[in-house]
């Protein structure tokens, strides 16, 4: 996979200051690191049902949106971005949280099902499966029927210094698939410490 092709990340989560902290928003946390970092702003842009930034990284162009519809709406806000830039889904980024993964456990994925995830789950029927995604772990409460309390919950204090740290990583990662491969970018971050 070359590096030309990725021309947009896509944070998930769901608006607003009420979930801002939440598990369910580690998606946004990631986009939000990398505007930071590139000290760029994100800007409300209503064609993209969300907010978005364009930032250079690793000397790419690449596109940042935060969807402002809720998490099972997300598609709406993907798809449209792809439509206006004629982004191909290999070409696009997803970065969720995810809980078959530890909090502080970063993967990246190309293609694949939604294991259940909303956000995944609506982007699958606006784009398909083939679309990238980073997959930030936040951990499993053990039982099914909590896990919809778990992820609008907030990670313990020690879960949330590992999910940033494990960001910290995921950002290298795709500035290395940037600059040096998606095979170096896998090896890089698949076989970090833990």
């Amino acid at each position: 996979m070359s590096a030309s092709e990725l021309h947009a990340i896509v944070g998930l989560g769901n608006p607003g200051a009420e979930y801002e902290r939440t598990r369910h928003n580690a998606g946004f946390w990631f986009v939000d690191q990398l505007a930071d970092a590139a000290r760029t702003p994100f800007r409300a842009e209503s064609k993209f049902h969300g907010q978005l930034a364009r930032i250079k990284l690793a000397g790419h162009d690449v596109l940042l949106l935060k969807p402002g519809t809720y998490m099972n709406r997300s598609g709406q806000a993907v798809q449209a971005l792809a439509q206006f830039y004629k982004l191909a889904p290999t070409s696009i980024l997803v970065a969720h949280d995810e809980l078959d993964l530890p909090a502080g456990t970063v993967r990246l994925k190309s293609g694949g099902g939604h294991g259940g995830h909303n956000g995944l789950r609506d982007i699958h029927k606006a784009l398909g499966e083939s679309y990238l995604r980073l997959r930030i772990g936040i951990g499993h409460p053990g039982d099914k029927s909590l896990v919809l309390n778990y992820v609008l919950g907030r990670p313990s204090r020690d879960d949330d210094v590992a999910i940033h740290d494990a960001l910290i990583s995921a950002s290298a990662a795709v500035e290395t698939w940037l600059s040096r491969g998606w095979e170096r970018a896998l090896t890089e971050l698949h076989t970090a410490k833990k």
